[in-house]
């Protein structure tokens, strides 16, 4: 028998496995809790929260179930003297009472870098969020692969890249952007549904300056190259920008809210207390739309009233301004917002805009949330810059996204349709299931304005100087007569009600009871082409 090393001073001898077992789990939660204290005092040094901080900020406490503690680099070096996590934390628990899966990057090991190790524990716990049927939340906060490692690094970023992609309308996906973001470690927050940035400590980028500097000569910080300003009001690749990491993780808890688990789960439903009668809310919308066709006013407002509670999440709120994309609930039920926002450009139609809704609307038609629009738009943007940079292809992404989703959608025009602006904003000729006009609602191929121009050129040019303003007026008067009303679009079946405004909020409601268990099928093929 080999004879047994004496116990250090002041310690029992182990005799048993249990006490083996013991001292190797007292040991391992010692080195664990100095390596928390050591990585809190980095991360704090640079005013951010550790991963696990993070994570209990997130999840319902005490839900937390890490997997994976102590999975570690393969190597001896750089492996054996890390504790645990080899860069990123993973594991489940609870929202509010609802399943969702987590990774966060541990930005004090190995900066954070994506290894074999740490790429195998995030697919593990992606595939186990598949496998189930819950969200998948990403913290991310990485210096990027793992160079040590080679071709390893690179491989298990396109893997996970895979695994987004496989996720997509199946889970819904949200990336939060906790610190840098660079090269390979932007693919995956670029993949999923909702990417969150908090201003100071966030930015993301495929090419850093120095190799911007370097290559293209071009001086330019990381502020201005991927800060969170850049990616949510230029790019707009970043959905909601946080004043901080509390901030950033409560915007998330109640974006989950208002979605399904998965794609075959309906969305939780609120208890609501909308009042039965006409509001003061809802009868202020029978003088929002102002007199004049110059002048503009809030959508937001519309859409608050018509909402629960006034309440909506809205998404993308520093991008592509001129149209309003957010998630509410009508009667306790969630559902997705379109609004044209006459208060920015007019409401026009754009190719950001046009790129904005058309994917939340394919979110939405993934996640069965049905979508409602509000309308007020002169059309698509002119000129030459938005033909070169694609309008043709990019705006009608719109046009698709509306025409090839099935889920309830209701619309309601409160002024300008005009033109394609009109086809394309959830016009029933794309299948809208119920189009609700107001009476100020003007439906037509151009505003009359400008329709008198070119239609009446000659006869205002031969007027008499003196009465070219009465026939102009009268000219007007008989083309807004003609078209541009609700009414002669209703009479061809296009527009199924004019209501008074205050009446929005009960006929919406109405609507989207009516339609709860909508049925359509669409004809069986591998996926559409969308231009892309």
């Amino acid at each position: 028998m080999p004879s047994q090393e004496p116990a250090p001073a002041g310690e029992r001898p182990l005799t048993t496995t249990a006490d083996r077992i013991a001292d190797l789990a007292a040991r391992h939660e010692e080195a664990v809790l100095l390596a928390e204290k050591q990585a809190l005092d980095r991360q704090h040094a640079k005013g951010k929260l550790t991963a696990r901080e993070r994570i209990d900020l997130l999840l319902d406490p005490g839900s937390f179930v890490e997997l994976d503690e102590f999975v570690r680099h393969r190597s001896t070096e750089a492996g054996l003297s890390r504790p645990y996590g080899d860069g990123v934390v993973t594991g489940h628990g609870t929202v509010d009472g609802r399943q969702v899966c987590v990774f966060a990057h541990d930005f004090t090991v190995l900066g954070g870098s994506m290894g074999e190790a740490f790429g195998a524990k995030v697919l593990k716990v992606y595939d186990l969020a598949m496998s189930i049927g819950c969200p998948v939340i990403g913290i991310n906060d990485s210096g990027g692969a793992r160079i040590q490692e080679g071709v390893m690094s690179i491989a298990y970023y396109a893997e996970l890249g895979v695994r987004n992609v496989h996720a997509s309308g199946v889970v819904p996906q949200i990336s939060l952007i906790m610190g840098p973001c660079a090269g390979g470690s932007v693919y995956s927050p670029a993949l999923t549904d909702f990417t969150v940035m908090v201003e100071d400590i966030s930015y993301m980028f495929v090419t850093g300056p120095e190799v911007v500097s370097a290559v293209m000569g071009e001086k330019v910080t990381s502020e201005e190259l991927g800060g969170p300003a850049v990616n949510a009001e230029v790019s707009g690749n970043a959905h909601y920008v946080a004043e901080d990491e509390r901030d950033a993780i409560s915007w998330v808890q109640t974006l989950l809210g208002y979605l399904p688990n998965n794609n075959m789960e309906p969305a939780p439903v609120y208890e609501h207390g909308a009042p039965a009668g006409l509001t003061a809310g809802d009868l202020a919308l029978d003088t929002i739309v102002p007199d004049t066709e110059s002048q503009s006013y809030d959508m937001a407002e519309v859409v608050a009233a018509v909402l629960d509670d006034g309440e909506y999440l809205e998404i993308h709120p520093g991008f592509a301004r001129n149209i309003l994309c957010a998630l509410g609930r009508v009667e306790g039920h969630s559902v997705g917002v379109v609004a044209n926002q006459p208060q920015h450009l007019a409401g026009v139609l754009d190719i950001d805009a046009s790129e904005k809704a058309a994917r939340f609307i394919r979110f939405c038609d993934a996640f069965n949330i049905p979508v409602l629009t509000f309308v007020d738009v002169p059309g698509y943007l002119p000129g030459v810059d938005q033909e070169h940079r694609g309008i043709i292809r990019r705006g009608i992404k719109l046009f698709y996204a509306y025409a090839e989703s099935t889920v309830p959608k209701v619309t309601v025009i409160t002024r300008k349709a005009y033109g394609g602006g009109y086809g394309v904003m959830g016009s029933q000729h794309l299948g809208a299931d119920r189009v609700i006009a107001w009476p100020t609602a003007e439906i037509a191929v151009m505003g009359a304005e400008s329709a008198v121009r070119v239609l009446y050129r000659r006869d205002l040019a031969a007027a008499e100087p003196e009465e070219r303003a009465a026939v102009k007026e009268k000219l007007l008067d008989d083309y807004r007569r003609q078209f541009g009303n609700p009414y002669v679009a209703a009479s061809h079946g296009f527009v199924d009600m004019v209501i008074q405004p205050s009446q929005t909020r009960s006929e919406v409601a109405k609507a989207l009871n009516l339609l709860r268990n909508k049925r359509q099928e669409r004809p069986v093929r591998k996926h559409g082409n969308i231009p892309l």
